[in-house]
C-alpha cells in the first residue's frame, strides 16, 4: 500500500523515517515527500576509455566530481549523463521502501531522473545518487537546490529480515556502479 501525505508524517514524527533536512510544508506531497538536488556531480569522461569491462572487476569509469553552489546553474547538454545526489538524507525503516520518480514539469522538458534503480530498499540510509539525463534536444540548466525528484512510500507485507547493508549504504556523494563486486571470478 502507498502511504498517504498523513501515513508518511506519522512514519517522520515517530522517528521511524527519517528524511533531513526537509521542509515538510514544502515538500510534502500528497503521496509523497520531494527531494532537492545537491550539489555534487560525477561528470563521465569519455576520452580515455574505450569501453566499459564488467569482466574487470576493478574497473572504475573514468570520472570528474564537481561542485556547483546551491542555486547556481549546472548545464545537462542533450544526449549527456551525469551522477547527481540528493541533498536530504534519508533512512527508510525496515518495514517500507520507496520508490524514486521524476518530477512530470522536469520530464516534460526531457530531464530523466533515473534510468534504471528506481527504488530506495528497506533499511537504507544515505542520500540517494540520481542517474540524470537530458533526453530532449536542448541544453537544459539544472540548479542544485532545486525540487528534483520524489519519494513515494510503499509498505511492506512485513517488516523484512535483511534490511539493506549493501554497497551503497550510507552515501554520501554520488557513487559510480560497484558492479565489479559482484564478479567473484572475474579475471584481471
Amino acid at each position: 500500500m502507498i502511504l498517504s501525505d498523513n501515513d508518511i508524517k506519522k512514519y517522520m514524527d515517530s522517528g521511524k523515517l527519517r528524511i533531513e533536512p526537509c521542509e515538510l510544508n514544502e515538500q510534502l506531497q500528497s503521496i509523497g515527500v520531494d527531494l532537492r538536488l545537491g550539489t555534487t556531480f560525477k561528470i563521465f569522461n569519455v576520452t580515455h576509455k574505450s569501453h566499459v569491462d564488467l569482466a574487470d572487476k576493478n574497473y572504475e569509469p573514468d570520472t570528474e566530481t564537481i561542485e556547483i553552489p546551491e542555486g547556481k546553474p549546472f548545464v545537462l547538454h542533450p544526449g549527456e549523463f551525469v551522477l547527481g545526489i540528493t541533498k536530504e538524507h534519508v533512512e527508510i525503516p525496515d518495514d517500507l521502501m520507496a520508490h524514486i520518480d521524476g518530477r512530470s514539469s522536469l520530464g516534460r522538458l526531457g530531464i530523466g531522473v533515473h534510468s534504471t534503480a528506481g527504488h530506495a530498499d528497506p533499511g537504507y540510509k544515505g542520500r540517494l545518487t540520481l542517474e540524470i539525463s537530458n533526453i530532449g534536444k536542448l541544453p537544459i540548466a539544472i540548479i542544485p537546490g532545486m525540487r528534483f525528484c520524489c519519494l513515494i512510500f510503499e509498505t511492506l507485507s512485513s517488516p523484512v529480515q535483511r534490511a539493506y547493508h549493501g554497497k551503497y549504504y550510507d552515501t554520501k556523494a554520488p557513487s559510480t556502479s560497484k558492479i565489479g563486486e559482484e564478479f567473484t571470478g572475474a579475471q584481471k
